[in-house]
């Protein structure tokens, strides 16, 4: 499945447009779990120019992995 989102927006509403598109995944196609995932962005200036975010060294930032959310403690102790 593909979601696409047009148009140059802020983060807080980029998330929010993902938010309630997986939601209405969730809902209206009854899809419950997901195996992988991967979120291609363009970032910008605010005015349509790309940039290129770096790390702290100055080394161009091409990839960020996650293993999912933060699991609370009491995740781990529920039986």
């Amino acid at each position: 499945m593909k979601i696409k989102v047009k148009g140059e927006h802020s983060v807080a509403s980029l998330r929010q447009a993902l938010f309630e598109q997986l939601h209405e995944i969730e809902t209206k196609f009854g899809v419950r779990f997901s195996l992988d995932a991967t979120l291609y962005i363009r970032p910008t200036n605010g005015f349509g120019a790309d940039i290129e975010p770096r790390f702290a060294n100055g080394e161009p930032v091409r990839c960020l992995y996650s293993n999912g959310p933060y699991k609370a403690a009491i995740e781990e102790y529920e039986a």
